[in-house]
């Protein structure tokens, strides 16, 4: 009896080495294979980021978004690895690439409005339709790009106000970038009365011109009668001077002109009506 017990036992011992070994035989070189491929894999993957960082600060990328996509790059990139290795070891990723599928489709139509600003944000750092410092309209607003980030773009207004756009509608609307040439034009409109000596009024004008050095001569200023309005006699101003000067052209050249014109009799007429009566018999 106690040899049968014996026997049973070194049996059941022996089947259990025995399957020990047929699934170290089965799987001992797929997980040995597995290992191989992910290491090799991951050691791929820090390459080819380094590869791809190296070629979008080569392509003058933005320098914020340079760490953000090269990170997104080799996110995806390791987990294609990680697939890999779990469908060598006998893993079924069928149902588990869906459920990741329907996951990642959940997220993004909850997050839509986000991902639209990331991808508008992208499009700006790319495309650089403005930089740090520019200054733009666009979305009905105005101002100094103060920082472009992946997701808003804050502007800076003159009176010291802080705009915060959302980048998905700033990369598909009009910008005007009025900092992208190194001169712009100052145009303002001088009225004065019908009475007024035109000559005159276009030599007090002149010398305004002349005397500020900040006003180029290349390209050089217009002095031209415009309109003939209701009340006065309009001329346009057109000045050329460097970006960084125009506001202070722009307002200096105004106070510049109104005493100017006081000083020469030369009147800034504001709108009127003339009221005729006729005495009915």
């Amino acid at each position: 009896m106690e040899n049968e017990t014996i026997n049973e036992s070194a049996t059941k011992f022996e089947g259990i080495i025995t399957t020990v070994v047929e699934y170290i035989t089965t799987y001992g070189i797929k997980f040995l294979g597995a290992v191989l491929v992910l290491i090799i894999g991951l050691w791929i993957v820090k390459v080819l980021k380094r590869s791809f960082r190296k070629m979008m600060v080569k392509s003058n990328i933005d320098d914020s978004l340079v760490p953000f996509l090269s990170s997104i790059v080799g996110v995806i990139l390791k987990l294609l690895v990680v697939i890999s290795v779990l469908g060598m070891v006998g893993i079924e990723m069928t149902s588990f690439i869906a459920i990741l599928g329907a996951a990642g489709l959940a997220v993004g139509m909850a997050l839509s409005g986000t991902l639209q600003n990331f991808a508008g944000g992208v499009m700006i750092l790319i495309f650089k339709p403005f930089k740090m410092g520019d200054y733009i309209e666009t979305q009905g607003y105005a101002g100094s790009v103060k920082e472009i980030r992946i997701f808003n773009t804050i502007l800076e207004t003159v009176d010291g106000q802080t705009i915060i756009l959302p980048n998905a509608p700033v990369s598909t609307s009009p910008i005007v970038n009025k900092s992208t040439k190194p001169i712009r034009r100052v145009d303002l409109t001088i009225g004065i009365g019908y009475n007024d000596d035109i000559d005159k009024t276009r030599e007090v004008l002149r010398e305004l011109a002349e005397a500020d050095s900040r006003v180029l001569k290349d390209p050089d200023y217009d002095i031209l009668v415009s309109a003939l309005a209701d009340s006065s006699v309009n001329f346009s101003f057109r000045l050329w001077v460097n970006s960084p000067d125009y506001w202070g052209v722009y307002f200096g050249m105004h106070e510049a002109v109104k005493k100017a014109l006081d000083k020469n009799g030369i009147s800034i007429p504001y709108p009127q009506t003339d009221v005729h009566v006729y005495k009915m018999d």
